[in-house]
This record gives C-alpha cells, structure tokens and sequence, in this order.
C-alpha cells in the first residue's frame, strides 16, 4: 500500500469512488466465513441447490475466499440498485397485479434491461483500476454471481444489510432490489460493520411464495423456487409445479413485492436497466411467435438470453397452458389465440418444447370441464 495513505482514509476513497461508479454502498468483509460453513454443507447435503451443480463443485472453498483466490486478505463488498429509472410509487401492487393477467408475459423486474453481470463486472474493474491505480500493484479478481462465492454471506457481514427471511440481502435504505459484486483484495482493509436484523417478526415472503420455496425462515429450497426452474433448471418443469408458475416466464419476484422494505427500494442511477421493449407487459403469444432469431436479436446484451430459445419456449408454454385454464382475465379472442400460436409449436424440432405444448393445449379441455 502507498505508505502515505492510511487504510481508513483509502477505504473513504474507494467507498467515494464506488458511489461515482453508481454503486449504492461499498463495504468490506474479512475472509474468516468459518461459521457459514455447517449452514453451507447442510443445504447443499440437503439437495437444495437442485442441478446448480457448480454450487457444490467448489466445495467449501465458497466460504473461504483464500483459498479461492490465494493471498486475498479482504473482501470489497458493492450493491447497485436496479429499479429502472421511470419507475413510479407504487410499483409492488402494479407488478402484483400483473399475475391477474394470464395473458400477459413476467418477466423479473431485474431482467428486463441489460445483464447485470456486465455492468457490474465492468464498473467493479473500473474501481479496482482506481484502486490500483492509488495503491500500486493489486492482486485482485472481480466477482458478479460469477463464480462460489458466499454473496450474502460477504454482503451480510460487511453491512450491506442483513439477510432476510427470503435469504435475500435487504437494505433498510434500499429495500432488497440491487446486485451484489465483489472485489478479492491482496491487501487488509477495515472491515464495515454489520447492520441489525429488521424482520422482526414478520414473514410476508414466506406466505406469498407461490412454490412454498421458503420451507423455513432464512432457507430456500431452490429446486421449488420459480427462479430456479425457469433460469436455472434445464428439463422439464415438473408437473407439480406448473399451474403455480402462472404466467411468470423468467424469474418471480414475489417474496421481494410483498416485503413492505421495498417502499425503500432505489431507482437506478444507470440507463442500463431500463426496460427492453417486449420484455415488459407483453402478450403471451407474442413472444412464443419469436423465432430463434428474433429471440437472440431482441435479448442480446441481456440476462435471458442465457436460457437459450428453447427453455423461452417451455417456460411461455408453461404460461400459456395457465391462461387458458384460467376463468377469468383472459378475452376470447386472447384464448383463441393463445391456442393458435400453442398449436404452431406442436411440431417443434425440442422434445421439450412439444410436451410442454402439449401440456398448455391440455389445459383448454381441463379449463373446459
């Protein structure tokens, strides 16, 4: 470290400088996470993580950033708001009311601009450039959802927030709508000091869970999480699970639109998450009539397009069959043509995306009966 420079006064300038960069709040965790490691080996014992196998592969080296990234002494932890920048009051009861819509598309409020993973990567390196850059040489790596690291854990200890119920990270300025980044450090820093627990005694995400996800306060059993199955899961959704995803296409953000921390939530201070047209309040066949091109043309630059057409499809089929079970919200003419642009489907090239179709169609003599 520059030997004029004291390490509180470069933690005020690298905090300084993250706040120039768009980040929210800038916190530092130490790399001693032994006390995460049980809670860490019980879930995935458990089976938890579903087929998000590189959650296991790894194995504790999660909770232990050294041996992760050799020499790291500290942790930089960063938040970044994602509200898109027009959102108004009162935006949880209008994305609720959303799910009374059967014909129209949801798509996660945080995916409907572009990935997060570049901009925060991009804006984490710009900040350990500046570090850098005031400190001389810095070994360090950059970290967005991107690789075992304990997130939360690291985010929780450094003062970001505490860890809801839901397991998300809630923010008493900022509700819990913002992206987690990190920055391994070969250097020590003053850890930030952690923030209070402020659920109290209240379990709003726990009851609006339309999975039942979160089988206990602070655990989640992701291989019933709608996240998971329309992100992460590969095959087919199970049937179980299928009239409960509604019309959520990628993503569900229940248990944070409930959660009365989320009148604190922040605007963004970036373009970059403002809604895509076509990812937010579409039709549902609208978006199944894509093709493959139009699918990668329209999602490039996005979180979506990881999925990849295929999955696109199963999860609108998935949707579709909903709508047309549904009784009541949908028109006529929207259930005529839904089954339209199901039936066009029918001879898809995917197994997949023919049985989930098969299943929609299904739903209109189910709806019938």
């Amino acid at each position: 470290m520059n030997a004029g420079l004291h390490a509180d006064e470069l933690l005020s300038r690298i905090q300084a400088w993250g706040k120039e960069l768009a980040f929210s709040q800038i916190g530092v965790a130490g790399v001693d996470l032994s006390s995460a490691e049980a809670g860490l080996l019980a879930w995935l014992s458990a089976g938890c993580h579903g087929e998000m196998a590189y959650m296991a592969a790894h194995g504790l080296k999660r909770a232990r950033p050294a041996e992760l990234v050799p020499g790291t002494l500290s942790v930089i932890t960063a938040r970044m708001n994602y509200l898109p920048r027009g959102t108004e009051d009162g935006w949880p009861v209008r994305e609720l009311q959303r799910l009374q819509r059967p014909g129209e598309a949801i798509v996660s409020v945080y995916a409907r601009g572009r990935d997060y993973h570049k901009v925060l990567r991009n804006r984490l390196q710009q900040l350990a450039d500046r570090i850098q850059a005031a400190v001389g040489p810095l070994g360090h790596r950059v970290f967005t959802d991107s690789a075992p690291v304990l997130e939360v854990e690291l985010a929780q200890r450094s003062g970001q927030g505490w860890r809801g119920k839901h397991t998300l990270v809630l923010n008493r300025e900022g509700g819990s709508m913002f992206f987690l980044g990190e920055i391994y450090v070969d250097m020590a820093l003053p850890p930030t000091a952690p923030v209070e627990d402020h659920c109290g005694t209240c379990s709003a995400c726990i009851g609006a869970c339309p999975t039942q996800a979160i089988v206990a306060p602070y655990r989640l059993d992701a291989r019933r999480c709608i996240s998971y199955l329309t992100i992460e899961h590969a095959g087919p959704i199970p049937l179980e699970f299928r009239p409960l995803v509604g019309n959520r296409i990628y993503g569900c953000d229940d248990c944070q639109l409930v959660c009365p921390w989320n009148k604190f939530a922040q605007r963004s201070a970036l373009p970059d998450f403002d809604e895509r047209t076509g990812l937010s309040g579409s039709q549902l066949a609208a978006l199944m009539r894509w093709s493959e091109a139009q699918f990668l043309q329209r999602t490039e630059g996005s979180p979506i397009r990881r999925i990849g057409h295929e999955r696109w499809l199963r999860n609108i089929a998935v949707a579709m069959g909903n709508a047309l079970r549904a009784r009541e919200g949908l028109a006529d003419s929207e259930r005529a043509d839904i089954a339209l642009a199901l039936q066009a489907r029918l001879d898809h090239p995917s197994v997949l995306v023919r049985e989930h179709v098969r299943w929609a169609l299904d739903q209109q003599a189910a709806q019938a009966t």
